[in-house]
């Protein structure tokens, strides 16, 4: 592991395994780089550096920006955070970002980080349907100030991924709700990305990286709707199913090939 320096001052903490163009891998809610380790062991087979980071407020990173009043997070913290890593990796990387963590790296990549391809798997995009409220972030912010990180979590599993009221209590109730509570600063910034990106206008949509949208099967109706409606929209994209990944989980040998594949082409 290793630190790398954000924009902000913010310590982002990177894992790199593997050898040659740096495939940077960008998780979504509630995930640190532990949880894509797979994924970029299934990079590095196929040829190429597989790195993985944490998002901040997340596992060994740090968060320059929590509780300040001067320079509060915005999205673009993360889209400065990705750009670091990237830059700390090579001059420019290929770039794989999973469900929330899709939506980082589609605002990155149109707030200009040096991205070769884009690969966006099952991005939660809503284009303007059942959108959250849009004080969201504050109640979620609110209740993290009040030493309630347990309910920011609940909050938004229910109202910000729309998760059902039996699942949100077996999660709850199970060894790890502990672990998403240590979690529960990031909901924050989650649900500020997803409100800047879910009905997604032409900054985002004129991007002219080629752009792979990735879509698994038996996953969410939110998600399955919105792989296609966003290549409807993005003349970079094309649109690939990838049947090995199931439950909105990606499946990593599979995925893996499928990047080495475009990549190439």
């Amino acid at each position: 592991m290793e630190h790398v320096l954000s924009a902000d001052g913010t310590q982002i903490a990177v894992h790199r395994v593997g050898a040659g163009r740096p495939v940077v891998i960008v998780g979504g809610a509630f995930s640190t780089a532990a949880a894509a380790s797979a994924l970029a062991d299934a990079v590095a087979e196929q040829g190429f550096e597989g790195v993985t980071f944490d998002r901040r407020a997340r596992g060994d990173s740090g968060d320059a920006t929590e509780g300040q009043r001067l320079a509060p997070f915005s999205p673009e913290r993360e889209a400065e955070d990705m750009t670091a890593v990237i830059e700390a990796v090579g001059d420019s990387a290929i770039v794989l970002g999973h469900s929330s963590g899709a939506l980082v790296a589609l605002f990155a990549a149109a707030n200009g980080a040096p991205i070769d391809h884009l690969f966006l798997s099952e991005p939660p995009l809503r284009f303007g349907t059942d959108e959250p409220r849009a004080d969201l972030p504050q109640r979620l912010q609110a209740l993290v100030d009040e030493g309630r990180g347990g309910d920011a979590v609940v909050l938004f599993q229910r109202e910000g991924i729309g998760l059902p009221e039996t699942m949100i209590e077996q999660i709850r109730s199970s060894p790890l709700s502990e672990h998403l509570t240590s979690l529960a600063q990031s909901t924050v910034y989650d649900a500020m990305v997803a409100a800047a990106t879910s009905d997604p206008g032409e900054a985002l949509l004129s991007i002219t990286i080629p752009t792979t949208v990735l879509v698994g099967v038996e996953t969410m109706p939110l998600l399955a709707r919105a792989a296609p409606m966003l290549v409807e929209r993005m003349p970079s994209a094309e649109l690939v199913q990838v049947p090995q990944s199931k439950h909105h989980a990606i499946d990593p040998p599979a995925t893996a090939a499928i990047i080495a594949a475009r990549v190439a082409r």
